[in-house]
């Protein structure tokens, strides 16, 4: 860069000086992508961010068109792990009469799952016409997403005399009975009232594994959102701290529009979005993100 910057400045000879600026204007611009991947690299990672995920997707505001909804989530994100070479393992399934979910549990096995999924906690809204309307009038429903960190045994110590443990028969859409047996496991936290329940596995201790995984993820989660909240009193992040009550996304079918609240990122591509292409989205929340740590690391440096 030095150099090209003397040749423009002193060479008489046009053509070289053509050259150099325009190579001067490639290495600068390099120099600043390079830059700005340095500074990014010096944000320390979180803990659980190359742990496996677990992914709940409940149907929320909208009656059935939210279940509807919530299926398409659940597609979505199972169509993103697909182009990652992740693997999905169901955990938990409430499907409805019309083919939509009441909510959904899974676990998503891979390298750096949960880095990538962890901004995806909170209220996504949906804005479209529902099947069922005959008017062409736009409906608004909601679902609610949660990514929790899958923990191992080890790393959260759970008091089995803590825990209710109930066992029932696993139901189908409406309601129906599936099995004969009772394998479906409902685990209740009592000290916290966290409920559990799994009823996707085939046997009941399979179930009863599943459940407790899940039960250390939303501990795990709970004392994490405690964290947070506490050093959030200190600081205001713009992407926030991935709570339910979150509305952070809204799907504008219409407008084939998809708008991330939190960091005012508009994209026109609902179709491919929903068909499983989030990196544009969670690519600049990664960004904001480190960005936002990068400038909290260096504002406590300067005042430590």
């Amino acid at each position: 860069i030095d150099e090209d910057r003397r040749i423009v400045e002193t060479e008489e000879d046009h053509e070289i000086v053509e050259l150099a600026r325009e190579e001067l204007k490639e290495l600068e611009e390099k120099y600043e992508v390079l830059k700005e991947e340095l500074k990014l690299l010096l944000v320390p990672k979180d803990e659980a961010d190359d742990k496996n995920a677990i992914v709940e997707i409940r149907a929320g505001t909208g009656g059935d068109e939210a279940s509807l909804f919530a299926k398409d989530l659940f597609r979505m994100y199972t169509r993103y792990a697909e182009d990652k070479g992740w693997k999905i393992e169901m955990l938990n399934s409430h499907p409805t009469d019309i083919g939509g979910y009441k909510e959904v549990s899974f676990l998503v096995k891979g390298e750096g799952v949960y880095g990538r999924l962890k901004f995806e906690s909170g209220v996504h809204r949906v804005q479209r016409i529902p099947v069922t309307e005959s008017g062409g009038r736009i409906h608004t429903s909601t679902a609610t997403v949660a990514v929790l960190p899958e923990i191992e045994e080890f790393e959260i110590d759970i008091d089995e005399n803590e825990v209710k443990m109930e066992f029932y028969n696993a139901s189908g859409p409406g309601g129906q009975n599936v099995n004969k047996v009772a394998t479906a496991v409902r685990l209740t936290h009592i000290p916290t009232g966290i409920v559990v329940t799994c009823q996707d596995e085939r046997s009941q201790f399979q179930n009863r594994v599943r459940a407790f995984s899940i039960l250390r993820a939303k501990l795990y989660q709970m004392e994490k959102e405690k964290r947070e909240r506490e050093i959030s009193l200190k600081r205001k992040s713009q992407i926030g701290t991935g709570e339910r009550s979150e509305k952070i996304r809204t799907y504008n079918f219409p407008q084939n529009r998809v708008t991330d609240h939190r960091i005012n990122l508009t994209l026109y591509s609902l179709d491919r979005i929903l068909d499983g292409d989030l990196d544009p989205i969670i690519d600049k929340l990664l960004l904001t993100y480190m960005e936002e740590r990068l400038n909290e690391k260096q504002g406590s440096a300067q005042t430590g």
